[in-house]
């Protein structure tokens, strides 16, 4: 019974082992992800309609406060 827990114990430290990178990947991933969502919002953003929005909501809330 003890060499069969033992060999289930080293099994599991192994088998975490190989799976330990699959963090730094799944990291990577979402990364790039949110950078390209950064990137439409930017170009978004920077769109005449919406920065003419922005501006406008920005103005009446400074004048509100004066």
């Amino acid at each position: 019974m003890k060499i069969r827990h033992r060999i289930r114990r080293a099994h599991t430290a192994l088998a975490s082992r190989k799976e330990a990178g699959m963090t730094t990947a799944e990291y990577a991933v979402g990364t790039l992800a949110a950078c390209a969502f950064a990137a439409v919002l930017l170009a978004i953003v920077k769109s005449g309609g919406i920065k003419t929005m922005v501006t406008g909501v920005i103005e009446a809330a400074l004048s509100v406060a004066s």
